[in-house]
């Protein structure tokens, strides 16, 4: 018989021994947290810094190659015929690589849908409008007895978390 693995809870390093343990212990909670934060900010400048200076070394490149893709799609539309044969391929390959031409599946979009609804109802055209059932939590927390019994539906109540909030201040600027 296989034995399964048994998890161990983490081994706790430290507890507060009491209040005044626990009043500086959120305070050194808000040192650390304001270093993080300070030291995220420091990463983020760094990588928009990067992030600018290869920019501007990539956009002459973008550029160039839309210019390039631009003449090799002119040359390809003026030879269309004789690169696909008449339309018989889409594709063409070329020593040094392929061009093709792809359809692209039909889209749709719509502007002022609830004006789109009102109208497509109007004219009969229901078919078109997609109704979305759900289960509305909201009204089984305002009634949860009207659903005891029913399968798949159940209600956790009385979770609690430990939240430690140390104070911050801020510096008003008037």
């Amino acid at each position: 018989m296989a034995t399964k693995p048994r998890i161990k809870a983490a081994a706790q390093t430290w507890a507060a021994q009491s209040e005044s343990d626990v009043a500086s212990t959120i305070r050194e909670i808000g040192d650390v947290n304001r270093e993080v934060v300070r030291l995220q900010a420091a990463m983020n400048d760094e990588i928009a810094a990067v992030t600018q200076r290869y920019q501007e070394q990539i956009t002459p490149y973008q550029e160039r190659i839309l210019s390039l893709q631009s003449g090799v799609q002119t040359w390809c539309e003026a030879n269309r015929e004789r690169l696909t044969e008449n339309g018989k391929v889409k594709s063409y390959n070329f020593m040094t690589g392929q061009i093709q031409w792809r359809q692209r599946p039909p889209s749709c979009s719509v502007r002022g849908a609830d004006s789109v609804i009102e109208l497509l109802k109007v004219r009969e055209l229901t078919r078109f409008i997609r109704v979305k059932e759900e289960v509305n939590k909201e009204a089984i927390l305002n009634e949860p007895d009207a659903i005891k019994g029913v399968p798949g539906i159940s209600i956790v109540t009385g979770v609690e978390d430990f939240v430690i909030e140390p104070f911050q201040q801020t510096a008003d600027a008037h």
